[in-house]
């Protein structure tokens, strides 16, 4: 999980994956849409190959690289578990729905009784 956050933390990276979202590139076509140098782009991707985010083939002398998400799944899975309520949290929803409920059978007693008198 920290090769993937690592690799994801770097803005060049991340265009680089959302370049690869739609469709396959080549190693050209993802260095032109930069104004760094080829051999840092190939770095970048490096990176990303290496962390398992990005997968090359060769086609002749090219090299064509598709985006991998399945190495975000743990990490995903680590950031809902962040987000989601701390325990405390829980139990205060859970107070807040009782009094709600409670209000509301008062409110639904008091109007029978005044129906009834």
């Amino acid at each position: 999980m920290d090769e993937v956050a690592d690799a994801i933390a770097d803005p060049v990276r991340r265009a680089i994956l959302l370049m690869l979202r739609d469709s396959a590139l080549t190693a050209g076509q993802i260095a032109d849409g930069f104004a760094i140098s080829r051999p840092a782009v190939s770095r970048h991707l490096r990176v990303l190959r290496e962390a398992g985010l990005v997968r090359d083939t060769a086609d002749g002398r090219r090299r064509v690289y598709t985006l991998d998400t399945t190495p975000l799944d743990e990490l995903t899975g680590w950031l809902a578990e962040l987000r989601r309520p701390s325990g405390w949290q829980h139990r205060f929803d859970a107070l807040e729905t009782e009094v709600f409920r409670t209000r509301r059978e008062r409110r639904a007693t008091t109007t029978s009784q005044e129906e009834i008198a």
